[in-house]
């Protein structure tokens, strides 16, 4: 097929490395909560004790998400006065995740169940 796979034209090859880093972050964004925090982060800056209100989490919990997050390098922190002030460290982070969240909320999902996920 000269340069073409199935009608498209060639795509770059993923390397293992590039594939690993991927399925890390997304291995991340696995845990409910922290997929939450992020998701929270991308509609604005927000410091640890909020984050715990809307996500129905402590304090310490949140931290603990936080510090995992931060050093995978998906969030940063600044300080604003006494607090630490989080926000997404990545704008297409951001973007796949409230795309991923638009799309779910889609009224044609709602009306199936999604194939290989369980409840």
């Amino acid at each position: 097929m000269s340069g073409e796979k199935a009608g498209r034209p060639d795509v770059d090859e993923l390397s293992p490395e590039l594939l690993q880093t991927a399925a890390g972050t997304f291995g991340i964004l696995a845990a409910t909560v922290r997929l939450h925090i992020v998701w929270l982060l991308a509609q604005g800056e927000r410091d640890v004790g909020s984050l715990a209100e809307q996500v129905g989490a402590t304090v310490q919990a949140v931290s603990q998400h936080l510090a995992k997050l931060r050093l995978a390098g998906l969030v940063q922190a600044r300080r604003e006065g006494r607090h630490q002030v989080y926000l997404v460290n990545d704008p297409h982070l951001a973007m796949v995740v409230q795309e991923m969240v638009a799309h779910l909320r889609s009224p044609a999902k709602k009306s199936g169940a999604r194939r290989g996920l369980s409840a």
